[in-house]
């Protein structure tokens, strides 16, 4: 048997490199099946990668260090979707296991990936997106899933409010509130401190342009990839065919008129193009 540490390192490294390729998450899944007898460590790796805090941006801070240990927007995201995935997986793999304990920390989960202070604001749609495709695929109550997206909608629009406050003109900004060049905006949102007054950019966070960037080519790669797969049908069950009886419409007298109009077109046009075919329709054939 693997060693239970090992086995939480190298499942919580898979999460943190995973991004829109879907190689990444299955890398991840299928480790997390293969080691399924420690499920509940492997789904706790999953809730405490999504819930680690970003620590705010500094100027004299690498990136690279600011971002160890530490999950950003991104991270989040690219976890959201790899849920999807993974019950996809799970419950075709047999192992419902996962399946439970996902729907058990649901809340949890959307609360860490939208946090209600607003830093998650631009997870808002991804986790709405990834909620309803659970919620088709039965993996989630329906019931549940409009609560949620309830709650996500009044997150939303008020993180958009504080974001309007904070670039209005008559904000007053910190000397480190800027972003860093390039006409690029930083939103930026504030974060409670327990503190009465003073601490100027203390109760801020910002979005590091890289994680813009980030984020922008990894929606492109995942848009793109939907835009191939859609019209793709699962060969199983005659799924193609039962697709084409759900979309045909019932047989009416307008179609009746195309068939007969169809059939006299073809007529004339078979009987035109040969002087044999009025004669073998009528009964006279060559000898």
């Amino acid at each position: 048997m693997a060693d239970p540490f090992e086995v939480r390192m190298r499942f919580t490294n898979q999460l943190r490199q995973l991004n829109a390729s879907v190689m990444s998450a299955q890398k991840a899944a299928q480790f997390a099946l293969k080691h399924h007898e420690m499920g509940e460590d492997l789904h706790s790796c999953i809730l405490e990668q999504l819930e680690k805090v970003p620590l705010p941006s500094a100027p004299y801070i690498p990136t690279s260090l600011l971002t160890k240990g530490q999950n950003n927007m991104n991270t989040r995201a690219n976890i959201m979707y790899f849920i999807e995935h993974f019950l996809d997986l799970a419950q075709k793999e047999s192992h419902p296991e996962y399946v439970v304990l996902m729907q058990r920390d649901i809340i949890r989960v959307v609360d860490a990936v939208a946090p209600e202070d607003g830093t998650g604001i631009a997870n808002v749609k991804v986790a709405r997106k990834v909620l309803q495709a659970l919620a088709a695929k039965s993996f989630l109550d329906g019931e549940l899933l409009s609560q949620i997206e309830e709650v996500l909608r009044e997150r939303y629009s008020a993180a958009q409010q504080d974001l309007a406050l904070m670039s209005s003109p008559t904000t007053a900004v910190g000397d480190g509130d800027v972003g860093g060049g390039g006409g690029v905006p930083t939103p930026q949102t504030r974060v409670s401190t327990g503190g009465g007054g003073g601490g100027g950019g203390k109760g801020k966070m910002k979005l590091d342009r890289k994680q813009v960037e980030q984020r922008i080519e990894e929606d492109r790669e995942r848009h793109k990839r939907q835009r191939e797969g859609i019209w793709a049908v699962s060969p199983e069950n005659e799924a193609e065919l039962r697709k084409l009886w759900e979309e045909t419409s019932e047989l009416g007298e307008d179609d009746e008129r195309m068939c007969d109009e169809e059939w006299e077109e073809w007529e004339e046009a078979m009987g035109g193009g040969c002087g044999h075919w009025g004669e073998r329709t009528n009964g006279d054939h060559h000898s």
